[in-house]
């Protein structure tokens, strides 16, 4: 994958302008709900002025045209009239309060934490206090930039799994290709060697010799297949997990130290399993060979199979020095590995090749200075 730094160069220029735009548009919405407020604000000082010449008025019509409009105008802003003898005018409420004074002192004490009461004085004396609360426009307004806040988290979120999904995409791509290069390269030579053990076997030599030479040949179609296969969409058949599995096993059994020991139990003769052999067989030397390596190429390699309802567990147990507990899911991730040498790419491939190519799971079951059991569940064909 080729690295551009004009396009790192745009992405962080889009970052920046997004930022500075929801900034903007942010601090717009803030000066626009403090400018209302300060109109609402402005309107009920008014509508108060209006109330205590009306308090002040012995009848209605010494009121002018003047007042009636301020008092029929303010239909949106909820509010409480409490009079210096203690009783309470209520207007524009939602809630029918009645003469529940508990109800109304709640009320008031909302009203008190949205805006400063207004004292309704004339000539120096309290003639009552007006608690008013937001209207239905500005309480809408209030919320406005949490909603706008939470519609740009979502929309960067899904961008950044559109990303991620097309990110993954190219890395399965490149590992195809470079899996499917790797097999076309490997068979040129090999298909020349076929041609020259078959000379071999001609001459007057020890057929020991070319035996040998076949077992290599064949090792070598194997990790062909194997990697023709992680490059494309593998080929699954109905194959005995029993028989497959003690395949690889005895594979590597005969090709170990005598170091190592060797168990293979099992709880069923037989079960046939949706697999494809070759990338099977591969999964379970990698998890045998990392099994190898945390013990140093000294202790005890032990297979377990086990039915568990509808999935098959395959077990596999070293006696290495373990796992740390806050490393059990990335060591499947791509080019994490405690070893000196190696591109931390075998449990990667095995997680690939169990979940994605087998539809099955992989985890570490258990992991301590006494060993790891690693376990692979597969799916049983209903």
């Amino acid at each position: 994958m080729n690295f551009n730094p004009k396009n790192k160069i745009s992405n962080i220029f889009l970052l920046i302008a997004s930022f500075v735009i929801v900034s903007l548009i942010l601090w717009n919405t803030n000066s626009f709900f403090k400018k209302f407020k300060e109109e609402e604000r402005y309107k009920m000082e008014i509508w108060a002025t209006a109330q205590s010449e009306l308090l002040q008025s012995s009848e209605d019509r010494d009121l002018g045209n003047l007042h009636v409009k301020i008092f029929q105008n303010n239909t949106s802003t909820p509010m409480i009239l409490v009079n210096k003898d203690g009783s309470v005018k209520t207007n524009n409420m939602s809630d029918d309060l009645g003469t529940d004074s508990l109800q109304i002192q709640e009320k008031i004490l909302i009203f008190r934490r949205e805006n400063t009461p207004i004292s309704i004085d004339y000539e120096g004396e309290s003639l009552a206090t007006l608690y008013y609360g937001n209207s239905g426009v500005l309480n809408k307004l209030k919320y406005y930039p949490i909603a706008l806040l939470l519609i740009i988290l979502l929309f960067a979120t899904v961008i950044f799994f559109f990303f991620k999904t097309n990110k993954a995409s190219e890395q399965n791509k490149l590992w195809a290709g470079m899996a499917k290069e790797t097999a076309h390269q490997i068979s040129t030579p090999l298909t020349s060697l076929l041609g020259w053990n078959e000379l071999l076997k001609n001459e007057d030599i020890n057929s020991a010799i070319t035996t040998e030479i076949e077992k290599d040949i064949d090792r070598l179609q194997t990790i062909t297949e194997r990697f023709s296969n992680i490059g494309s969409l593998p080929k699954l058949e109905l194959k005995d997990i029993v028989a497959e599995t003690r395949r690889a096993f005895d594979y590597l059994q005969l090709r170990s130290s005598r170091l190592i020991h060797y168990s293979f139990n099992t709880y069923i003769d037989e079960l046939p399993i949706m697999l494809n052999s070759a990338l099977y067989n591969w999964t379970i030397e990698n998890l045998v060979k990392n099994g190898i390596d945390a013990m140093k190429g000294k202790g005890s390699i032990s297979i377990e199979i086990i039915p568990d309802g509808k999935y098959i567990n395959i077990l596999v147990s070293d006696t290495g020095q373990g796992i740390p507990k806050s490393s059990f899911h990335t060591i499947f991730e791509p080019g994490v590995t405690s070893k000196k040498r190696g591109w931390g790419l075998g449990l990667s491939l095995v997680k690939r090749i169990v979940e994605e190519y087998h539809q099955g799971k992989i985890k570490v079951l258990n992991s301590s200075k006494e060993g790891t059991i690693m376990q692979i569940s597969l799916l049983i064909p209903s």
